[in-house]
C-alpha cells in the first residue's frame, strides 16, 4: 500500500482554507459594501427629498395635483432621480416616471407606512412599473406643524449598485486568484521545506539502514534538529557496536581457523549452519558449498550420524571416540555442547572433532614400551634367577657345567646391562633436547663418519664385510658429535648384524642444499614392507629371534630417531627383501 507524502497532506489542506477564507473574506467584504451603499444610497436620496420637500409643500395645500405631477416630472428628470407625491390615503398625485392616474395606492408600500408613521421610510423591492429593482425612500410632508398632508418619496435604481458590485466582485475574483497563486505558492514552498529536512532524515534512516553510517544534517528547526540528533547519536552508537561486532566475528573466525579442532554447528535439523577449516579438511568439504546442507549428505559415517542425533535429541555434553576413514583409519574424538539463543531456547548443538589418531597410537606405543621394556628385562631376570637357584640347590654340580651356566648368566647380565644402557641414553636424549642442552658445535661430519667405521671395523672383519667410505671432502656442520657418532654406530652395527659374510656395506655423505645427507647402504637380508612403518619404534624387532641372538635391545633404531629429531632432522629406511637396505640420514648444516 502506497502511503501519501507528507507535502500531500499538507499542502491540499492548507490550500482548501486558504480558498475558503479568501471566499467568506469576499464575500463579507461585498455584503458590507452593498450595505454601506444603500445607507449612502438612502442618505442621497433622503437628502434630495429634504431639498424637494419645500418646492413641493406650497401644491399640496390647497392640493394642485397636475402642478404636483409636472414638477415631479421636471425635477426627477434634472435630478434623474424617481420622485413621486403619495397622498395620506396612498393615491399618488404625482410621479415623474407614469401618470398617477394608472397607478395603483400606495398605502401598503413599507416605505410609505413608516413615512405616515412619521419616521424616514426605506425599502429595496422590484417596482413593477419601472421592471427593476429600485431603493426607496420616503419623508413625511407636514402643515401646521403637525399635520400629515402627503408623503415624499425619491428612488433611484439599483443598477448601478448592482454593476459597480458586479465590478467589485471581479476586482475581488481577480485579487482571490492571484492571492491564492501566491499563497499557494508561499505554501507549497513551506511545505517543501518543512517535507526536505524529514526527507533527507528518511534517506538517512535508510542509509543508516544500509550500513551507510555517515554524519546526517541537522535541520535549522529545532524540533527536527533534535530529532537529527538524536538519529546522528544513534548511528554513532550503532557504529561503534557494529564494529565491536565485526571485531568480535573477525576474532571468532581468526580463533576457529586456528583451531586444529573441527568445529562445526549443526541446527535441530541436522543442517550444518557453519564450520571452520579443519572442519572442512578433516572431511575433505568446501566450507561454504557445506554450509546449509544435512550432515547425512556430507559425511557418510553412521557413528558421527549416531553421535550428532544424540547430541540434538540430548541437553548434555557426550563424547565419544568414532573411527573414520578417509584413505587411512583415522579415530576422531567428538565432543558436544548444546546451542543457545537469547531466550536461552536450544536452536541446534556445537561439535567439536579432534583427531586423535597419533595421541592413540602414541598410547598404544607406550602401552607396548612398558609391555616390551618389561618382557625385556623380566626375560634375562628369569634366566639368571632360574641358573642361579640350579647353582643353589647343587653346590656339588661338576665345574664344567657350573662354568658353562655362569657363562649364561653373564651373557644375560650383559644384556640386561645393555639394555638399561640404551634406556639411559634414550632418556637423556629425550631430557637434553626438551631442556635444550645438546652440546652442539661445529664438527666435520666425514671425520665422524671415519671415526664411526673405525668403531665397527674390528666387528666388520670378524664377517669379512668391507665397509666402502665414498665421501672425501670436508662437510662442516653444527652437532652433538657425541650423539651423531652414536647413531653412525647403531646404524652400521645393525646393517653388520643383517649383512652376510664377505659382504659390502657403503657410506656416504654430501652436502645438498642446506642439508647433510649420510646414506648407509648394506646387501643383506631386507626389511619386509609391511615393518618399515615401525622400525624405529621402541623394542619393535623385525626377527625377534635373530635379534635376542645377536644380542640387540630393540633400542638402537629409536635411539637413532630421537638423536636425528634432536639435530631437527629425519632419519628413513628403505628396503627390498633379499637385497638390502639403505638408511638415510638427514639434518640442517647450520642451525638458525
Amino acid at each position: 500500500m502506497t502511503r501519501p507524502k507528507l507535502i500531500r497532506q499538507i499542502f491540499p489542506p492548507y490550500l482548501l482554507v486558504l480558498v475558503l477564507s479568501l471566499l467568506c473574506c469576499i464575500a463579507y467584504a461585498s455584503y458590507s459594501f452593498r450595505n454601506f451603499h444603500l445607507d449612502q444610497t438612502a442618505l442621497e436620496l433622503e437628502s434630495r427629498a429634504r431639498i424637494l420637500e419645500n418646492q413641493v409643500q406650497p401644491l399640496l395645500f390647497p392640493l394642485q395635483p397636475d402642478g404636483l405631477d409636472a414638477l415631479c416630472k421636471t425635477l426627477g428628470k434634472a435630478s434623474s432621480t424617481r420622485i413621486t407625491v403619495i397622498l395620506p390615503s396612498g393615491k399618488v398625485v404625482g410621479d415623474s416616471e407614469e401618470n398617477p392616474s394608472k397607478m395603483e395606492s400606495h398605502s401598503t408600500r413599507q416605505e410609505i407606512i413608516e413615512a405616515k408613521q412619521g419616521r424616514i421610510g426605506r425599502s429595496i423591492r422590484y417596482s413593477r412599473t419601472l421592471e427593476n429593482n429600485m431603493i426607496y425612500t420616503a419623508i413625511p410632508l407636514y402643515i401646521e406643524g403637525n399635520r400629515l398632508v402627503a408623503v415624499l418619496r425619491t428612488a433611484i435604481p439599483l443598477t448601478s449598485l448592482d454593476h459597480q458590485l458586479a465590478t467589485l466582485w471581479v476586482h475581488l475574483a481577480i485579487a482571490g486568484v492571484l492571492v491564492c497563486l501566491l499563497a499557494g505558492a508561499m505554501g507549497l514552498w513551506i511545505a517543501k521545506r518543512i517535507s526536505r529536512p524529514i526527507e533527507e532524515m528518511k534517506e538517512g534512516a535508510l542509509r543508516f539502514a544500509q550500513g551507510q553510517l555517515g554524519k546526517m544534517r541537522v535541520p535549522e528547526t529545532e524540533e527536527l534538529a533534535s530529532l537529527a540528533e538524536a538519529m546522528n547519536n544513534m548511528a554513532k552508537e550503532l557504529e561503534i557496536k557494529i564494529q565491536t561486532i565485526i571485531q568480535q566475528k573477525l576474532e571468532l573466525e581468526t580463533v576457529l581457523a586456528s583451531m586444529v579442532e573441527g568445529v562445526m554447528a549443526i541446527d535441530p535439523a541436522e543442517r550444518i549452519l557453519s564450520m571452520n577449516a579443519s572442519a572442512a579438511k578433516m572431511f575433505e568439504l568446501d566450507p561454504e558449498e557445506g554450509c546449509g546442507r544435512n550432515i547425512q549428505e556430507l559425511i557418510r559415517n553412521s557413528a558421527l550420524q549416531k553421535f550428532i542425533k544424540k547430541a540434538l535429541a540430548s541437553l548434555e555434553i557426550l563424547q565419544e571416540d568414532i573411527t573414520f576413514y578417509a584413505g587411512e583409519e583415522r579415530i576422531l574424538s567428538v565432543r558436544n555442547s548444546p546451542l543457545h539463543d537469547a531466550g536461552n531456547h536450544v536452536t541446534g548443538t556445537l561439535v567439536v572433532i579432534d583427531d586423535v589418531t597419533k595421541l592413540r597410537q602414541l598410547e598404544n606405543i607406550r602401552k607396548d614400551f612398558v609391555a616390551n621394556a618389561s618382557h625385556e628385562i623380566r626375560t634375562p631376570l628369569t634366566t639368571i634367577k632360574g641358573f642361579v637357584e640350579t647353582l643353589y640347590h647343587d653346590p656339588l654340580m661338576e665345574p664344567d657345567q657350573s662354568k658353562h651356566f655362569l657363562e649364561i648368566i653373564l651373557k644375560h647380565v650383559d644384556r640386561l646391562n645393555a639394555l638399561i644402557e640404551d634406556l639411559l641414553s634414550l632418556s637423556k636424549i629425550e631430557r637434553e633436547k626438551e631442556n635444550e642442552e645438546m652440546a652442539f658445535s661445529k664438527n666435520d661430519v666425514v671425520d665422524i663418519l671415519r671415526t664411526a667405521i673405525s668403531i665397527c671395523q674390528k666387528k666388520a672383519d670378524e664377517k669379512n664385510i668391507r665397509i666402502d667410505f665414498l665421501s672425501s671432502e670436508a662437510l662442516p656442520a653444527f652437532m652433538d658429535k657425541t650423539l651423531l657418532e652414536q647413531a653412525l654406530v647403531n646404524i652400521l652395527d645393525n646393517a653388520m648384524n643383517y649383512s652376510p659374510e664377505n659382504s659390502v656395506i657403503e657410506v656416504e655423505a654430501r652436502g645438498v642444499g642446506p642439508d647433510i645427507v649420510i646414506r648407509i647402504r648394506d646387501h643383506g637380508i631386507g626389511i619386509p614392507k609391511e615393518h618399515l612403518p615401525r622400525l624405529f619404534e621402541r623394542f619393535y624387532r623385525v626377527d625377534k629371534a635373530r635379534s635376542r641372538k645377536l644380542g640387540g635391545t630393540g633400542l638402537g633404531l629409536a635411539i637413532v630417531k630421537h638423536i636425528m629429531e634432536a639435530h631437527e632432522g629425519t632419519v628413513s629406511a628403505v628396503s627390498t627383501p633379499g637385497k638390502g637396505s639403505e638408511f638415510t640420514l638427514q639434518f640442517p648444516q647450520f642451525r638458525q
